[in-house]
């Protein structure tokens, strides 16, 4: 893997993953293009990970460092005997809603991993799930007007959420789109559904980290990728910083509607491709 490659692939997942156009489908694709190996860039897949996760620490630090404390607050509270107090501030009822949101996502990832790693393989699995992206972005344009804050979020919205998320595990579904548009359908206000669209990313960013670490780290990394490894982990944390920040103007103002006519447009070119290919 050259460094140009190994940019563009950063580019690419920074840019993918917090934009509502599927970073697994783009990184499906680029692989297939550049005619990479999947194992040997599986280590390479998992840093960039890590490096649209440094993007979220550092336009949310704020909430996170108090989801931080609010969960110390909250071992505080059970040794004390007060219990959960799930509803005592703000922070607080944040910090279960993505709890919540997180389990079904999960259970998802866990109990379709085989399933999922056979549609990476598929362009046509690919195509479809972009076909699926530009979908829901154009439903979640059309939503009215939402008003629900934390405070009046339910846990069946969390649960909704994050089945949306566990969804887009499915390459060319992207995952910052089906949140969104599993915030929206909740009746979370287009502020507060993106903010916790991001935050809940940061568990299931982690998870995957966490169960594809070993096998991509088994057999070591080659030296002379390193460079263009720590080349593409850069790229890729300063582009996922930069799509963070857009993508909340964007929903603010209501322009969705160009990231559907590119996935739609992609998928076709996708599936169009496979059946010509083969």
């Amino acid at each position: 893997m050259s460094y140009l490659e190994a940019i563009i692939l950063g580019l690419a997942q920074g840019l993918s993953e917090f934009l509502p156009i599927s970073s697994s489908g783009h990184l499906a694709l680029l692989q297939y293009f550049f005619g990479v190996d999947a194992e040997q860039v599986l280590p390479f897949a998992v840093l960039l990970h890590l490096g649209t996760l440094v993007s979220v620490f550092i336009v949310y630090w704020k909430d996170i460092v108090d989801l931080v404390k609010e969960l110390g607050a909250v071992f505080k509270d059970l040794f004390t005997g007060k219990g959960l107090r799930v509803n005592a501030n703000p922070t607080r009822r944040l910090g279960f809603m993505i709890i919540v949101a997180t389990i079904p996502t999960a259970i998802i990832g866990l109990l379709g991993n085989d399933m999922f790693a056979a549609m990476y393989l598929s362009l046509v699995a690919i195509g479809t799930g972009l076909l699926i992206t530009g979908t829901i972005l154009f439903i979640a344009e059309k939503m009215g007007r939402n008003n629900k804050s934390v405070k009046e979020m339910k846990f069946r919205n969390a649960l909704f959420v994050g089945v949306m998320q566990g969804v887009a595990i499915c390459p060319g579904i992207s995952r910052s789109g089906s949140t969104l548009f599993g915030g929206l359908i909740s009746g979370l206000n287009k502020e507060f559904a993106v903010k916790f669209a991001f935050l809940i990313s940061i568990p299931s960013i982690m998870g995957s980290v966490i169960v594809e670490a070993p096998d991509a780290f088994h057999a070591g990394m080659d030296a002379a990728l390193i460079g263009p490894v720590a080349a593409g982990v850069i790229v890729s944390a300063l582009s996922g910083l930069f799509a963070i920040k857009a993508m909340i103007k964007l929903v603010s103002n209501k322009r969705l509607i160009g990231f559907s006519i590119y996935t739609w447009l992609l998928g076709a070119v996708v599936i169009a491709y496979a059946a010509i290919a083969g």
